[in-house]
């Protein structure tokens, strides 16, 4: 596949090394258009950068990636989204499909699970980690 027929990533994590290890990670896969650090900077960056899919971590300042979905499909953007986090609690996995995302890969699984889930979400099917599920799953 060319550089112009994949698919364009843009990246929120406040975590500037979990940022360039996503972004080394999916470059051999996508063309990724950058990295942001917070809920604000990723609704400003996605109406300029017009990517095909998002990456977003939950947990961020300003506006927390929740948030920032909300506020993008407010706006009328119907971009695809991935969610990252360290969180597998059901509640948080059922705001994150309320806020529109279609994935949700939890951080320690990124490297077996992040490619995945946005091919899924490109597709607009749905994407839990399966370390998420059977933890989930384990729970009385």
């Amino acid at each position: 596949m060319t550089i112009a027929h994949r698919p364009r990533v843009l990246i929120a994590d406040d975590h500037p090394e979990v940022g360039a290890r996503v972004s080394a990670l999916l470059a051999h896969h996508f063309v990724v258009l950058g990295t942001v650090a917070d809920g604000a900077a990723l609704v400003s960056a996605t109406s300029i950068a017009h990517p095909d899919v998002l990456v977003v971590d939950i947990c961020m300042p300003i506006m927390n990636g929740l948030e920032a979905l909300l506020a993008l499909r407010d706006r009328g953007a119907c971009i695809p989204a991935v969610c990252l986090s360290s969180c597998i609690e059901a509640e948080v996995i059922e705001a994150a499909w309320d806020a529109g995302a279609f994935g949700y890969v939890v951080k320690t699984s990124i490297v077996q699970d992040l490619v995945p889930a946005i091919h899924a979400a490109l597709r607009r099917e749905r994407f839990v980690s399966p370390a998420v599920l059977s933890a989930v799953a384990d729970r009385p």
